[in-house]
């Protein structure tokens, strides 16, 4: 069976997104969405790694777990000042103080990468060189949520996919994807052909 190493992923969206025209001004965008625990920001960094991009993790957006709104919101201010060549911001969620902690500078770069839930927002589509879906069954992921957040953080779980599932429906990212991308690896991504 083929599988899709990281490296052949990380290859096969900078291709694509270097055979696109600049989105961020002279910059180009790459959004990794998905639901939670699919592997997004495995790929996000690996990204970020290979073209030399900032990488801004949605959850740092969020507004804790039921602040998925957040995120398309921030986005949306931020992709409008780096569409004009201004520097840009965003908001830092502290996950521990449980408020938003600081303002992260962004600067204009060739390369900006966000993973993370709702980073495909509708909001920036338009703004949006290559978006990603990177998608593993739901026993999987809540595992490695369970192993990464601790069992007592179940139920916040549960809650996180049910809001989710809604915001994909909303924003259609999932339907939006250039790209699908097996989270576990046992599948090649594969490249949406649009008309």
């Amino acid at each position: 069976m083929a599988t899709g190493s990281p490296s052949e992923t990380v290859s096969l969206v900078l291709d694509l997104a270097l055979a696109r025209p600049a989105t961020l001004g002279s910059g180009r965008l790459i959004c990794v969405d998905g639901p939670a625990g699919s592997g997004k920001t495995t790929l996000g960094t690996a990204l970020g790694r290979a073209s030399g991009a900032q990488v801004i993790h949605g959850d740092d957006l969020m507004d804790g777990w039921r602040g998925l709104d957040s995120v398309g919101r921030q986005l949306a201010t931020l992709v409008d000042d780096l569409r004009t060549g201004r520097p840009a911001s965003y908001a830092h969620y502290n996950w521990f103080l449980g408020r938003y902690d600081r303002t992260v500078p962004v600067p204009p770069a060739p390369w900006l990468v966000v993973e993370g839930v709702g980073s495909g927002a509708a909001a920036i589509a338009d703004a949006t060189t290559v978006l990603v879906w990177v998608e593993v069954d739901d026993a999987l992921r809540f595992e490695r949520g369970r192993i990464r957040d601790g069992e007592e953080m179940q139920e916040h779980w549960r809650q996180f996919a049910l809001d989710e599932r809604e915001l994909f429906a909303r924003d259609g990212s999932q339907e939006r994807a250039d790209i699908l991308v097996d989270g576990t690896g046992a599948r090649p991504p594969e490249v949406i052909a649009r008309p």
